[in-house]
């Protein structure tokens, strides 16, 4: 199923407990992002995380898996619990049908409930339509960035280019999420007077012009490093004809 049939699917998110269950979320890690086996995440591991207090997620049309997440559990230094949500992966064909959104909401529904506050992942700043889900959609914040996180990997969606991450988290319980969540209109983007903007068509230079990518990686990595450095967070995200806008300001 493809296109706009893919938007209307009676799509179940399930939580994942079973071998077989987990040797279909294996092979889409090969589908969608094209890595070495060395790469991959194996079944036995995510049998572990649903056993210690992480949790596995599938999104289905029908009988067919069409997205996954999962998530392992964290002590923060000060001993508070948290989740990482390490990987979330939607089939190619679904990516306009908001199964990452239904994912992402599945797994705070179970942290939720189990009291815990704080789900924290890594995403590519280069990657705007995953800023855009979780600063705008979800009501992350960021604080943190990494240069060559993971190091330079064999799949042809990271270009070749080291693997720069920005550490979303999410405060799954608080006003801003709830006001996120439900919809309420959002502040004036005049508070914001800080702004790191990427091309809106970085993907393609990443994929034809590794070289000027990598100089807009460098470029942006050092303002984000000084950002953070003197107490400023992402707080949302933007979108132009020309660029995608991260928007941040000062956070306690």
């Amino acid at each position: 199923m493809a296109g706009s049939e893919a938007q209307v699917a009676p799509i179940e998110i399930r939580q994942l407990t079973r071998l077989e269950e987990f040797d279909e979320i294996f092979e889409m890690q090969k589908t969608i992002w094209s890595y070495a086996d060395s790469e991959l995440i194996p079944m036995r591991f995510l049998a572990v995380v649903a056993k210690v207090g992480g949790h596995v997620f599938g999104a289905y049309d029908g009988p067919r898996v069409i997205g996954f997440c999962f998530a392992i559990p964290g002590i923060k230094p000060d001993g508070r619990p948290y989740l990482h949500s390490h990987m979330l992966g939607v089939l190619p064909a679904y990516r306009n049908a908001q199964i990452g959104v239904r994912l992402k909401l599945r797994q705070r529904d179970d942290a939720l409930a189990r009291g815990i506050a704080l789900i924290e992942w890594t995403f590519d700043p280069l990657e705007l339509k995953n800023a855009f889900l979780n600063l705008e959609k979800l009501g992350a914040i960021v604080r943190v960035y990494k240069e060559n996180q993971y190091g330079t990997t064999t799949s042809p969606l990271h270009g070749g280019l080291p693997t720069d991450r920005c550490t979303a988290e999410w405060w799954i319980d608080s006003p801003r999420v709830h006001a996120i969540l439900s919809g309420a209109p959002k502040a004036g983007r005049e508070a914001c007077p800080t702004r790191i903007s990427y091309p809106i068509d970085i993907a393609d230079i990443r994929e034809q012009a590794s070289a000027r990518a990598r100089e807009i990686q460098q470029t942006n990595a050092r303002l984000f490093l000084d950002a953070f450095s003197h107490g400023l967070a992402v707080t949302g995200f933007e979108r132009t004809a020309t660029e995608g806008v991260y928007l941040l300001e000062p956070w306690q």
